[in-house]
């Protein structure tokens, strides 16, 4: 199966309630009234594009239909597309050499599983990885990612149940100097309930990289389950609160009809979408590319 064939099988349930009801709308109107834009409003905040984001798509169709002068509901549908995609699109990731990479989330939200085919998608692009299983809190937290860093054929890092976070990155960052590697991921906490010792625990996390492994660069990725649509949202205004975001990985797409949250996050918050999650396979993680993405969705 071709990536975008694997990325449109995973958004099938998407796909289909959204591509239903753009067809059915097409088919309703023979003209862009205000009937037309409301309907497509709905549609749009139905598939968890949320209102915000699915006004201001409905307001640059308006303009650009005036201005070309596009009456026809299937020219202005294609040309909502584009609008979309030129929403949802972000400059490639610089992933530099070597980097230590956060990846951070709420627990449940597939945050170990996306380590594990991160780490696996980049040892297939010749990247040296090296696991750091920064989340001491979580019972069996560090277990779960030894069982994804074996399946990635990757070496983890790791210390007991309760030990400090950033010893064990201290750790990690030994284990990078002294293997040369290209990339350290680091699994951090996913607790909300405290942001402010959330925001600390990150903090000493970074200030530990930037004294112990100047000449890395420090990002992170922030894990959203697309399944909970606007709480992912919400997640997200929190952890960029307290984390220097470089982006999302949005994972179980597969499992939900309203991918739309990926448009939302783009343009609410202005964080990319860099990697999505399309199954439980080592390889189901996929880069994001906002063509692929929207045509995808739009079912073509």
């Amino acid at each position: 199966m071709g990536l975008f064939d694997k990325i449109k099988s995973g958004l099938q349930k998407t796909r289909n309630a959204f591509s239903g009801r753009m067809d059915e709308l097409v088919e309703n109107y023979k003209e862009l009234d205000d009937d037309f834009y409301e309907d497509l409003t709905d549609i749009l905040i139905m598939a968890d594009v949320g209102v915000p984001t699915a006004e201001l798509a409905v307001s640059r169709l308006r303009e650009k239909c005036k201005a070309e002068k596009i009456g026809n509901p299937q020219k202005a549908r294609e040309a909502l597309q584009q609008i979309l995609v030129d929403i949802l699109w972000a400059e490639p990731m610089q992933l530099s050499s070597p980097m230590v990479l956060l990846i951070i989330g709420v627990n449940g939200v597939g945050k170990t599983t996306s380590i594990g085919k991160l780490a696996s998608r980049l040892k297939v692009l010749g990247r040296r990885v090296i696991i750091c299983a920064g989340d001491t809190f979580r019972a069996a937290a560090a277990d779960q990612l030894t069982v994804w860093a074996e399946r990635a054929n990757v070496p983890i890092i790791k210390h007991q149940e309760g030990a400090d976070p950033a010893a064990v990155v201290f750790d990690g960052i030994q284990a990078a100097k002294g293997r040369h590697a290209d990339v350290l991921l680091v699994d951090t906490a996913g607790r909300l309930h405290n942001k402010a010792h959330l925001m600390e625990e990150l903090k000493k996390i970074s200030r530990v990289v930037e004294r112990e492994y100047p000449e890395a660069s420090l990002g992170a990725l922030l894990v959203i389950d697309a399944t909970t649509g606007q709480n992912g949202l919400a997640q997200a205004k929190v952890f960029s609160e307290v984390a220097n975001l470089q982006g999302i990985i949005l994972t179980k797409l597969d499992g939900t009809a309203k991918g739309g949250i990926a448009i939302a996050i783009r343009n609410e918050l202005g964080l990319p979408v860099r990697y999505i999650g399309l199954g439980e396979q080592l390889d189901d993680m996929q880069p994001f590319d906002a063509k692929e993405f929207v045509s995808a969705i739009f079912g073509d």
